[in-house]
């Protein structure tokens, strides 16, 4: 009991730290007044450092397997993870006006565009977008919960601060009747009550839930679902390597009719003299020993094609092709960029539009308050340049779009709102 009175203390204090309330009074003043441009965090950063204890009560926690974190570690599961997200993480993007809505109407457009992007680039003084964007896909491959802390700054120039939240921590609240101001999330640290959490507004946390269900308030990532198939090539990889390094004996000695002081005395001879040495054994028996062989003694042992089998098991789960995980056969340059295609519909494309959902609704509309703005990524259209640079000719050709609207969609500014001195020197360097 003291030790966990002991830690709970030292977490209070990483909270609020030796912060007196005329600090606190003064930077709640200096946010209403709109010049601040911190926010205070509400979240634990690494929660998952004491041991495993779980309470009931409203927060549900996610019932997810220990050994997922460690499962996501495993070269095979690595080489899945990072396929999707490295992917994901370093596509261009761009904050627009939302469809449907002129930009005209929208006060201040190009001040608001500047503070949204601002917030993404910088969203805290640890991480960039693209290190906040891999933590938080990370999460949602490994375990179904990617989770962004966001709070707003009252700074024009600043609306929000994130922080990623290690999904495993946070808990759902489930009577959680749609308001507001009634707590929906809440962190609680690995042995914490439930009245010592930390409870969340809707508004306060961005919860990315991969493969949504209606029966459960949480999500299943793809890891979860190749859990048991992941633990069965460890266990394979395992037998396969100790075999290869003959720590697993497949064979074994047979003397016919010896007495047990003479067996004992060859495995001492045998151990003392052979083993390790390199030598060739000589035995002077009146009958011939016979050697069993337990297995074939070929490749077939190292039951290499059931490992193949669960990694392309691994691969179905990740949406991914067997090609991206380093299985190559029956693969030519046809089916190769056919796979690539799959992989980047499949797997890559869903979850960047899930993610570009969720910062255009959570952050823009509940947190900040701009609905009118949304988030989304340049490279969904087309999977390389040359085939989106196509068509686009052929759409501007047609009439069907004009060059603003290739523009925007490009990430660029309009052509009005480009300098004069900027379009002449272009055409300079043009001709």
């Amino acid at each position: 009991m003291k030790v966990g009175e002991q830690i709970r203390e030292m977490w209070r204090q990483a909270r609020h730290g030796s912060q007196a309330g005329g600090d606190d009074r003064a930077r709640r003043i200096e946010l209403e007044a709109g010049t601040g441009a911190e926010a205070d965090r509400k979240t634990l950063a690494l929660p998952a450092i004491l041991s495993p204890m779980q309470f009931p009560g409203k927060h549900l926690p996610k019932p997810s397997p220990l050994n997922l974190r460690r499962f996501a570690e495993t070269p095979v599961v690595r080489r899945a993870i990072n396929v999707i997200k490295d992917r994901i993480a370093a596509m261009d993007w761009q904050i627009r006006v939302r469809r449907g809505v002129r930009s005209e109407d929208v006060a201040f457009a190009p001040r608001k565009l500047r503070a949204l992007r601002r917030a993404l680039e910088e969203p805290n003084p640890a991480d960039s977008f693209r290190t906040l964007m891999e933590q938080v896909i990370e999460d949602a491959l490994t375990g179904g919960f990617g989770a962004i802390e966001m709070e707003p700054t009252g700074d024009p120039e600043r609306p929000a601060m994130l922080w990623p939240v290690d999904g495993a921590s946070i808990r759902v609240n489930a009577r959680w009747d749609g308001s507001e101001d009634t707590p929906r999330y809440a962190q609680a640290m690995p042995g914490q009550l439930e009245s010592g959490a930390v409870e969340l507004l809707d508004r306060q946390l961005m919860y990315i839930r991969t493969n949504p269900r209606s029966f459960t308030p949480f999500g299943l990532g793809p890891l979860e679902v190749a859990f048991e198939t992941v633990n069965q090539f460890l266990s394979a990889h395992r037998f396969a390597g100790k075999l290869a390094a003959n720590s697993v004996a497949q064979y074994a000695l047979w003397l016919n009719e010896a007495t047990p002081v003479q067996h004992d005395r060859l495995i001492r001879w045998w151990q003392d003299e052979i083993e390790g040495t390199g030598r060739v054994p000589l035995i002077s028996t009146e009958q011939k020993p016979e050697v069993l062989r337990f297995a074939q003694g070929t490749d077939a042992d190292l039951r290499l094609q059931w490992q193949e089998f669960l990694i392309r098991m691994v691969a179905n789960a990740f949406g991914l092709p067997p090609l991206m995980l380093g299985l190559e056969a029956d693969v030519n340059q046809s089916t190769a960029s056919e796979m690539a295609d799959e992989a980047f519909r499949g797997a890559i494309s869903p979850l960047a539009m899930l993610v570009a959902g969720h910062i255009t609704r959570d952050l823009f509309s509940k947190c900040i308050g701009w609905r009118e703005f949304e988030f989304v990524f340049n490279e969904l259209s087309a999977r390389d340049e040359e085939t989106e640079l196509q068509v686009q000719v052929q759409l501007l050709q047609a009439g069907v779009l004009t060059i603003d609207e290739v523009r925007a969609m490009r990430g660029l500014t309009p052509m009005g709102q480009i300098p004069v001195a900027m379009l002449s020197g272009e055409a300079e360097k043009a001709n």
